[in-house]
């Protein structure tokens, strides 16, 4: 082994039969300071652009040149992208980041594809008219499944019906608070329930972990968007009459229930995962394991259910792949145009003045709002690892991540992960692209006729005036002064 001589005071202790060794003719010749684990350098402050301008365009493009965007959106995407990648390989050559995002971005949407597939075979029959109790019930009962499902699966599985229960009556509103409740705020308590909660879990957290410590915030936040919900339903005027009520058929009927085994197959291979069954082939690459089998599995899933999904259920749903072709192109821009904004705010948390600011008050709105302009799964990683890191903990060490969870070695460290966790969460609510299945929910109601605000209308009708001023009062009660 090279031993490389340092000063007395940062000599690592090695053992003696090391530090003794004299050192061989090779380690003569070699260079004095080794740079091959030297971190790459960082991108120019500039190439935040191309996110800033993908964010601006699905912003805007609907809403003031609807025509161009929805023909040429793939292509603006996939060309920020390729630009992106460009940089990172040709100037910075740094290939590392690059195949990260790709990792990611093939595990989330084998894990979306598969979930909307297989709930999209599900036709769940509601021969009852809507009332506000009813609305509100289905909303709870979405957030609690979305524990069990994930997010995507609840809205995939429940927004239809949901439609239909509401024929006649549907608005807007109806819309957005099935993506707070459903999409979002609901899917806290489970790794299973959310994206970022999941990579937390396949990184070290505890599964049952996000159960007991974001109960709380979860219930306060479901019950004053339920509050909230109920009043303005309440006062929806619109006729609820049309809704077509049989009495010879029952109050719920559900046809394609063999989709519900592909649920469960996907639910089960989500943790086929080399981090944590060390038996899992995997593609390991600079820290990172890449499970290809349980991608394989999802992707499989997909095709195959909807290959064998009852096709009068696809019919009734009025199944369309045009939510999942949206998300598949747009967030592959997403993805790979965020990795210089991501490595910007990582940096600059690890500098001196970021960790004097990272505490679980600033980590609560410095995730919270990130979650809410970029996707919240990488959010929460790189916060997670600016706040461990702040402390010489690192989050690709699963013992590191197992301690700063339990707390007592780390200061602070179970409420700055709370804190992270619960605003990756619910801020992924505020705007279209702060989670996944906030997109689809969009996509499918404006397919099934519902006319759906723009970017910038969905955050100043709804985000800021109902769903902020809750999170907001969550921080105070939960963090503020804790």
């Amino acid at each position: 082994p090279i031993v490389q001589a340092t000063p007395e005071e940062d000599a690592p202790q090695l053992p003696s039969s090391v530090s003794e060794e004299v050192p061989s003719a090779d380690a003569a010749l070699a260079p004095a300071t080794d740079h091959s684990h030297a971190p790459p350098p960082l991108p120019s402050s500039w190439m935040a652009l191309p996110f800033a301008m993908l964010l601006l365009m699905i912003a805007t493009g609907p809403l003031l040149y609807e025509q161009f965007w929805h023909r040429h959106y793939p292509k603006v995407a996939l060309a920020l992208a390729t630009f992106v990648v460009s940089y990172y390989l040709g100037v910075l050559h740094n290939f590392v980041k690059p195949v990260e995002a790709l990792m990611e971005y093939v595990q989330f949407i084998a894990l979306i594809a598969a979930l909307y597939m297989a709930a999209g075979g599900i036709l769940i029959e509601v021969n009852q008219r809507a009332t506000p109790l009813s609305n509100l019930l289905l909303l709870l009962i979405g957030a609690v499944i979305a524990n069990l499902i994930g997010t995507t699966g609840a809205s995939m599985l429940l927004i239809r019906p949901y439609i239909r229960l509401n024929q006649g009556r549907i608005k807007v509103y109806h819309i957005v608070f099935f993506i707070f409740m459903v999409s979002n705020v609901g899917g806290a308590l489970t790794p299973i329930g959310d994206p970022p909660l999941f990579l937390g879990f396949l990184n070290g957290v505890p599964f049952f972990w996000t159960l007991y410590h974001n109960f709380w915030p979860w219930l306060l936040a479901l019950l004053l968007l339920g509050v909230v919900f109920y009043f303005m339903d309440t006062h929806n005027a619109s006729d609820a009459t049309k809704a077509t009520i049989d009495p010879s058929k029952p109050a719920l009927h559900i046809v394609g229930q063999r989709n519900f085994l592909w649920l469960a197959i996907i639910i089960g291979a989500v943790f086929i995962d080399p981090n944590i069954f060390t038996w899992v082939p995997a593609l390991h690459y600079d820290h990172h394991a890449f499970s290809f089998v349980r991608e394989l599995i999802l992707l499989s899933v997909a095709v195959l259910s909807y290959r064998y999904a009852d096709q009068h259920a696809l019919q009734e749903n009025e199944f369309s792949l045009e939510p999942l072709r949206e998300v598949v192109l747009l967030f592959i821009g997403i993805f790979v145009t965020m990795i210089p904004a991501l490595e910007l705010i990582s940096a600059l948390a690890e500098t001196e003045a970021g960790r004097a600011l990272i505490t679980h008050n600033t980590l609560y709105w410095g995730a919270g709002i990130f979650s809410s302009i970029l996707d919240n799964a990488p959010t929460y990683l790189n916060f997670g690892a600016a706040s461990m890191a702040a402390q010489g903990a690192d989050i690709i060490e699963v013992a590191d991540v197992r301690a700063f969870a339990r707390g007592g070695v780390f200061a602070n460290s179970v409420i700055q992960l709370r804190a992270i966790s619960i605003a990756s969460v619910f801020f992924g609510a505020m705007t279209y692209i702060g989670n996944g299945p906030n997109f689809m929910v969009k996509a499918i109601a404006e397919h099934l006729g519902i006319q759906m605000p723009s970017f910038f209308g969905y955050i100043m009708r709804f985000s800021i005036p109902i769903l902020f001023p809750i999170l907001v009062f969550v921080w105070v009660l939960f963090f503020a002064f804790a």
